[in-house]
Formats: structure tokens, C-alpha cells, sequence
């Protein structure tokens, strides 16, 4: 009995002792202090000056194109060019056998002799005869006969000098001459291959690369979008007024000289909804041939006043809408539908919903609600965040960066999620 009345004073004596442990720990979490608004990173919205850059894809040409061909058949005696040289217009390509056209201008030659020493003699008679039938010392007939034949004399001498000119010209094809400056292919054929004039297979084929041509596809939307942006005065030629662009090699490395826009097609291609841009660019070290696949970068305009914001402080509705959250004046939160017309680099050009001096929530928009208060501190951009040097990077066409495609998946709780899982914002906001 004794020890049965022990343990059960002790259990009471632990249940009490603990009772106290409760109530001291529940006193001292009171006394601690409440914690204050979550801390958010925001960026201000500040217009700046860019200039507004568009990115194609295209290929280079050559700027001149020659195929040789052979206006007379022979058997090629000679080749005198190295294959894949620069040649001069003018210079010997080919050398065909002459004899047969070298006879054939001897003969034409000797023709027109003949026919020049036959023309003489009748040119004489008929001015006698011009004398005597004003004397009736002949008959007119015999004057109109003699006149006739010297007419039909100097046409025989015109003819065989005609003949003398076709032999000459036909001799003179015999030498294969370049049409133009350019570089050289390989040859088709060899010496002592037997060519015909007008062939359809070319002896060889001579590019003129410098200047070169690039030829890019534009779509019809992108152009009617800037010569609206032009007309309303959102967007402004450069200084100089004339479209400037840069080239981007297959590689990634910048071609080191610009070139300048010659034209735009004037039609519109009907499956593609494209047309084509020529830009010609210098090309004196030969760096671009023809074919090379390449990307250019136009500057379409400048804009004045344009407001760029991050990337990661922009998030999407249900439907897709791109949105922001700012911090107002009472440090309080609040949503913006957004316009986003393109990217540039890591950040979105918005045309609608932001004005300056307002400040985007960029960093810790999962911990900000539409509504409660915040904590705002400066957004500190990392050095990969920042521009490149000359401040002028690539935009992406608004088509190409999809600003109506949902971002990323939608939480259990209703809130939209960005690529990443941390821009979390709710569904409800939307109707605030």
C-alpha cells in the first residue's frame, strides 16, 4: 500500500511540474517581439534612350554572278587561270584551238580583196559611161546596167567586210576572256575536252564578293507594327536616317564592319507571310563567301522614352496576361497589367501599365500580397543582369518572345507561379 501511495504522489508532483514548464514557455513567446513587413527588392521605373534593334536570319551572296561559257566549239588547248583565284575582267580563261577560225577569217579577208579590186573596176566604167550617155555616145540602157552593177559591187564588198568582221569576232572567241572581276571556282573541264557554243554546262563560274550581298526575311506584321511605331512617334530614325546593320557569323563573332540596307521587296511572299531584305556589306578580306548562314541586326529606330524592366519582375495571370506588382506610396502592394512589346536582353520593353518613378517588386514577390505592407529596398542587378558595353543588344520580335504565353504552372493554392517557382501571385489579385 505504502509504495502504491508513492508513486501515485509522484506522478501528480510531474503532471503539475509540467503544467508550469507549459505555462512559463507559453509567457516568455509572448514577451518577444512581433515580426515586421517581409523585405522586397524593387526597381524604379526610370525612361531612357535605346536604340530599337530587330534580329533576322539570312544567307550572304555574291554581288556579281558570271558563268562562262564558250561562244564557239573547239578542242581547249590551254587553261590560264588557278582555280579559286581572284581574276581581272578581260583576262584569258581559256585558250580554244584557233586554226579552223583563223582560216576562216583568211578567207573572209581574201573575199573582201577580191571583191574591193571588182568594185574599182566597175566604179570606173560607170563614170565613163556617165560622160558618154550625155553625149548620146551610149545607149541609157547600157548606162543603167553599168550603174546597177556598181551598186551591186560596193553591196558585195559591204557583205564580205561583214564577213571579215564575223571571222574576226569568232577568232576573237577562241580566247575565253573573265566578264567580270570576281573570284574563280573550279574548272568543269580540262585541256583537251571538246567544248561547243552556248553549252549548258559552264567552263567555270566567277563571284564578285566584295561588296557581298546578305539576303534576310522580315515578316509583313513586324513592318506594318514599326511604320506604326514610326507614324505615332514612339519610335524615331537615327541622326544619319539611314538603316544601319550589323552582322552576327555563324560562329557568334561580330563582323567588324557595317552595312547598309539597299531594299526592301515589294512582295510579300504568300506562304511565309515574309519578304526580303538585301543589305550590302564591304567585304575586302574575302571573310564572307557565298551561302554562309547569317544573322543580321538592324536598328530600326530610336525610342526616347522607354521603360525596361526585369525579366523576373513580371508574372502571368490565369489567362496568360503579363502583370507586376509595385510598391506604392503607403508601402503597400499593387498590381499593373502590363503592355510588353518585346525582349531586350534579359529585360521586357512595356509600352502600357507602368508609369516613372513607379517601383517593381523584383525580388521576393512570393512573400508580397496585392494589399499588405512591404519593406522596400534597392534591387541590386548582377553583373550578368547588366548591358553590354555599347548598351545595344538584339530585340527579339514580340512573336518570337510569345509575352501572351502562360509563364509557368499554377500552384494548389490558386497563385500563378513564374518559370522558376518563386513569382508567385494570386489568381484573385486580378479582379483588385
Amino acid at each position: 500500500m505504502r509504495v502504491g501511495t508513492a508513486l501515485k504522489v509522484f506522478a501528480i508532483i510531474s503532471v503539475y511540474t509540467g503544467v508550469l514548464l507549459i505555462g512559463g514557455c507559453g509567457k516568455s513567446t509572448g514577451n518577444q517581439p512581433q515580426a515586421g513587413p517581409p523585405e522586397v527588392a524593387v526597381i524604379e521605373a526610370k525612361p531612357e534612350r535605346i536604340a530599337m534593334t530587330t534580329e533576322l536570319n539570312g544567307r550572304t551572296s555574291a554581288y556579281l554572278i558570271a558563268e562562262v561559257r564558250p561562244q564557239v566549239s573547239g578542242i581547249i588547248q590551254k587553261r590560264l587561270f588557278t582555280e579559286g583565284g581572284d581574276v581581272k575582267a578581260g583576262s584569258v580563261l581559256y585558250q580554244i584551238d584557233p586554226a579552223t577560225y583563223q582560216a576562216a577569217y583568211d578567207s573572209a579577208r581574201a573575199t573582201l580583196a577580191k571583191a574591193e579590186a571588182n568594185l574599182i573596176t566597175i566604179r570606173l566604167k560607170a563614170d565613163r559611161y556617165k560622160e558618154l550617155v550625155a553625149i548620146k555616145a551610149v545607149s541609157q540602157q547600157d548606162y543603167d546596167d553599168i550603174s546597177a552593177a556598181l551598186k551591186q559591187a560596193e553591196a558585195e564588198v559591204m557583205g564580205s567586210k561583214a564577213a571579215v568582221e564575223t571571222a574576226h569576232i569568232n577568232l576573237t572567241y577562241t580566247r575565253v576572256n573573265a566578264p567580270i572581276d570576281g573570284r574563280i571556282g573550279r574548272s568543269s573541264v580540262t585541256t583537251g575536252a571538246l567544248v561547243t557554243a552556248s553549252q549548258p554546262t559552264p567552263l567555270a563560274t566567277i563571284q564578285k564578293i566584295d561588296p557581298v550581298y546578305v539576303d534576310v526575311t522580315q515578316s509583313s506584321a513586324d513592318l506594318l507594327q514599326l511604320q506604326q511605331n514610326m507614324a505615332s512617334g514612339r519610335l524615331k530614325k537615327g541622326a544619319s536616317g539611314q538603316a544601319k546593320v550589323k552582322l552576327i557569323l555563324e560562329n557568334n563573332a561580330p563582323y567588324p564592319l557595317e552595312g547598309v540596307l539597299q531594299f526592301r521587296d515589294v512582295t510579300v511572299d504568300q506562304t511565309t507571310g515574309t519578304f526580303i531584305l538585301r543589305i550590302v556589306f564591304p567585304n575586302p578580306k574575302g571573310v564572307l563567301l557565298p551561302g554562309m548562314y547569317v544573322r543580321a541586326v538592324l536598328e530600326e529606330g530610336v525610342n526616347e522614352n522607354a521603360i525596361l524592366i526585369p525579366q523576373q519582375a513580371v508574372s502571368r495571370d490565369t489567362k496568360g496576361n503579363p502583370l507586376c506588382l509595385i510598391v506604392d506610396g503607403e508601402n503597400k502592394v499593387q498590381i499593373r497589367m502590363l503592355t510588353i512589346e518585346r525582349a531586350i536582353a534579359d529585360k521586357w520593353l512595356i509600352t502600357a501599365g507602368l508609369a516613372a518613378g513607379d517601383k517593381i517588386i523584383a525580388e521576393g514577390i512570393q512573400k508580397a500580397r496585392p494589399g499588405s505592407p512591404v519593406k522596400a529596398v534597392p534591387f541590386v542587378e548582377s553583373a550578368s543582369d547588366k548591358k553590354s558595353p555599347d548598351g545595344k543588344m538584339a530585340a527579339k520580335p514580340a512573336a518570337t518572345t510569345a509575352p501572351g504565353a502562360p509563364a509557368g504552372p499554377v500552384a494548389p493554392g490558386g497563385e500563378k507561379k513564374s518559370g522558376d517557382g518563386k513569382n508567385a501571385v494570386p489568381t484573385a489579385a486580378k479582379a483588385n
